[in-house]
């Protein structure tokens, strides 16, 4: 009976040899014919075979060498840079563990054991912390090297993202993971990952996140041709790693949030080096489409690149704004800044230059 099962799945999975079906008992090919119906009604929107497996793991590449921020990364990791008094890559550690993923694997390269550092004990601070009542403080310490079962893998070379990601194959073990990208920083309170997690439950289908961005942006990110699903959900059908102006596929550019089937690692070791002699993982997601559809999830929460400077200072200042400790004197601090340099207060003589707008017919107008 076992034996039968087994040759049913198989039957469901790679379909039926109906040249021999003819060897078989009437009731094996009624059982078969009723499978092989089921396969081909079977579409890519729907896992009819089993249920997705629960995620628990994510990975998270930090082995880039951060040139855009040349000189202050030339001997700390980029992923370090605080955004006030967090490191950036702390913000997508907790992100990932408030998503429930626990089991966290932070692909790292020479020079960057300050990232395993921090997320380590530090028992010479800790007592001294301890020892000055500086309580508050300590709890926050300490509560670092609790935020989940943390490891560590050395790329060795920067052969790019995709590369990057197939070094963790052996650590995930032929199962769903995601992939989180250490520049891109959400909104805190964001439910992106949740979101894309509830997706992955009901389609079992490998996830990457989007964002809609401006024509002339398109050229710096992976671009995506897709089709509609539902509200927020495409089905990606052609990715192109930044293309040039006015031959983007859509405006739906790729972000670093990702869930993936075991089936990515296929990918990635099929493809040949891309530009630069990377593995690009926009090139494994390309092929992957080709076997098995690829879901395009909009992201519904703001994001940061903070990998860009402008970004980076961005996030930093709306970060600050919203702590309850610094969000007022950060405020006097941005108004003083404005006064000094006119930047957001025209002259009174631009505002007299301005045409005053026109009424909406059974409004009333004041100018103020």
């Amino acid at each position: 009976m076992l034996i039968l099962a087994s040759s049913f799945t198989d039957m469901f999975k790679y379909g039926v040899d109906r040249s021999q079906l003819h060897r078989h008992s009437p009731i094996v090919r009624c059982v078969v014919n009723k499978i092989d119906t089921l396969r081909q009604g079977s579409n890519l929107h729907a896992n009819l075979w089993s249920m997705p497996a629960k995620i628990n793991k994510v990975v998270i590449p930090a082995a880039g060498l951060g040139t855009r921020f040349l000189p202050a990364t030339k001997a700390q990791p980029k992923e370090m840079l605080p955004l006030v008094d967090k490191p950036a890559i702390q913000y997508v550690v907790e992100e990932a563990v408030g998503a429930g993923l626990t089991d966290i694997l932070i692909i790292t390269g020479r020079g960057k054991r300050s990232i395993e550092d921090h997320f380590d004990r530090s028992f010479e601070l800790e007592y001294y912390l301890e020892r000055s009542g500086k309580l508050e403080a300590l709890e926050q310490v300490r509560s670092i090297a609790q935020l989940g079962d943390i490891h560590y893998l050395r790329q060795g070379e920067p052969l790019g993202l995709g590369h990057a990601v197939l070094a963790a194959k052996r650590h995930v073990n032929f199962k769903p993971f995601a992939v989180m990208l250490a520049d891109d920083i959400m909104d805190e309170g964001s439910k992106t990952l949740n979101d894309m997690l509830a997706v992955f439950s009901k389609y079992g289908r490998s996830i990457v996140a989007l964002m809609e961005v401006s024509e002339s942006e398109i050229s710096s990110y992976g671009a995506v041709g897709v089709t509609p699903i539902s509200k927020d959900l495409y089905s990606i059908k052609s990715v192109v790693e930044k293309p040039l102006p006015g031959e983007a596929p859509s405006c739906f550019a790729i972000m670093g949030r990702y869930i993936f089937t075991p089936e990515i690692f296929d990918a990635l070791e099929k493809i040949t080096p891309g530009r630069n002699g990377e593995i690009q993982l926009t090139d494994a997601i390309g092929s992957l489409i080709e076997h098995q559809e690829v879901i395009g999830f909009v992201l519904n929460a703001k994001r940061y690149d903070v990998g860009n400077k402008s970004d980076y200072l961005r996030a930093t200042i709306e970060i600050a704004l919203k702590r309850e400790d610094l969000g007022e004197s950060m405020r006097k601090v941005l108004l003083q800044l404005a006064q000094e340099q006119a930047v957001f207060e025209p002259s009174s003589s631009d505002m007299d230059s301005l045409p005053l707008p026109q009424p909406t017919p059974g409004t009333d107008f004041v100018k103020d």
